[in-house]
């Protein structure tokens, strides 16, 4: 292996700063300034993210990228550029190079001149075979409705050679979630990705940090049988990583707890066989890893092995599965569970043999308090939920409808009426050829 003299013995710190798409904004910037970062990773991109973003577009030219990219980069790029801090991210989501766009003039907004990569490729909607099957379902992907979106997942040598190229700021659709870490390490490391040992092993941090706040805590909280402490400040991960093992830990100060508890969640967090997990980069085999509590928040983990990638590469494809429509209305006071079962039963009348779908939930049945703390016989507070599902936008929204008719025409003392109907996202698994992801890298300065 070739790369910096010192890399050998030094280890590479690496930060996880979103996990997902509406993840806090502020735990990031806290790594920025007081991690001592070589790279920090956003990512913030999920199947049906990327679905949505896809339809944005077909209403905005500009509307693909992650909406919130400039408020998550604005405070990052000052700190990061000043720390020599390599920011790699997903924010790109169904339009990475209109993300790149919008990155390029925040960072002149903001005085800096920086080089942008962007990654493009993963987008294979072009030349899909709808008649591959789903691997949910076995059934060919167009017999699912209307497709919107084919995302192949790309590897880590999309990253690397953006960063391998000098970029400050890697903005990318699609990439693999361990991807964006390996990516890094094998760029700050001088790592060979044909070594699939090393590749495993940057997948087994990638995958630890992926989901940011999942392995500090974030997910083990479930009192009383787990108690996580500062959930409200939660501190988001970084790895030490050498070419063997890897220490992962968090801030001083943060919340939450980094221990074997929590990283064993993670580790066995999505990946089905834990002998076998495919990624574009390597199958990696996670059972003889090793997770030894340190003390302090700290966790060394070891022992990932890995062998040769998958030929093909995994696509998530986006369909649009008609639209739902959820409607609730509240009861108060003597009698509310039972007004708000004859609601129920009054649009379950009205709309039978209307919708694909329907749903009904009582929530919150509690009784009314007097003032000496007793509660009042047969009073409560009860709200209705319904769920509906139509193939068009039209009749799903007659739920909604029928539910505001309730003010007047059903029982009595309804209230606090919310209706929302949206098209309905469905995310399928298929696979394509890697000649099918037509990668490519370009990297620009933004100019200051």
């Amino acid at each position: 292996m070739t790369g910096m003299p010192d890399v050998a013995t030094t280890a590479t710190r690496i930060g996880c700063g979103a996990g997902f798409a509406g993840d806090r904004f502020e735990p990031a910037l806290d790594l920025l300034e007081r991690g001592n970062l070589d790279y920090l990773v956003l990512e913030c991109l999920a199947e049906r993210t990327i679905a949505a973003g896809t339809l944005r577009r077909r209403t905005d030219p500009q509307g693909g990228y992650d909406p919130f990219l400039e408020r998550r980069l604005a405070p990052l790029l000052p700190v990061a550029a000043a720390r020599g801090v390599k920011l790699v991210t997903n924010l790109g989501a169904a339009d990475p190079t209109a993300g790149g766009e919008a990155a390029a003039r925040l960072a002149r907004r903001l005085g800096l001149d920086l080089a942008i990569a962007v990654v493009t490729g993963d987008d294979v909607s072009a030349s899909l075979d709808i008649d591959r099957p789903a691997l949910e379902d076995g059934l060919p992907l167009g017999d699912h409705g209307r497709l919107v979106s084919a995302n192949a997942y790309l590897g880590a040598d999309a990253v690397k050679t953006a960063l391998d190229a000098g970029a400050d700021l890697v903005i990318t659709g699609r990439v693999a979630d361990p991807s964006l870490f390996v990516g890094c390490l094998a760029h700050h490391r001088g790592w060979d990705l044909a070594d699939t040992a090393l590749a495993a092993h940057g997948t087994l941090v990638g995958h630890l940090l992926e989901c940011a706040g999942q392995v500090t805590g974030g997910y083990f909280a479930d009192p009383p049988l787990s108690e996580v402490p500062g959930l409200a400040h939660l501190g988001f991960p970084l790895a030490e990583v050498t070419d063997t093992e890897a220490v992962i830990t968090k801030l001083p100060g943060t919340g939450g707890r980094i221990d074997a508890a929590t990283v064993a969640e993670q580790l066995a967090y999505e990946i089905g066989d834990p002998s076998c997990y495919p990624t574009p980069d390597v199958r990696a085999d996670f059972t003889a890893v090793t997770v030894e509590n340190l003390g302090g928040d700290r966790v060394k983990v070891a022992g990932a092995r890995g062998s040769r990638a998958p030929d093909d590469l995994k696509v998530s494809v986006g369909y649009q599965d008609g639209y739902r429509c959820e409607a609730e209305i509240d009861y108060a006071g003597t009698g509310a569970r039972r007004r708000a079962e004859l609601a129920g039963a009054i649009v379950r009348e009205r709309t039978a043999g209307l919708f694909r779908q329907f749903h009904e939930d009582l929530l919150g049945v509690d009784p009314v308090r007097q003032p000496d703390g007793q509660p009042l016989p047969g009073s409560g507070r009860c709200r209705l939920s319904l769920t509906a599902r139509a193939n068009d936008a039209d009749t799903a929204a007659r739920l909604g409808e029928e539910v505001t008719a309730l003010y007047t025409n059903g029982p009595a003392g309804g209230g606090g009426v919310r209706v929302t109907t949206e098209p309905v996202l469905g995310v399928l698994s298929s696979t394509v050829g890697r000649a099918a992801a037509t990668v490519s890298v370009a990297v620009a300065r933004s100019g200051a």
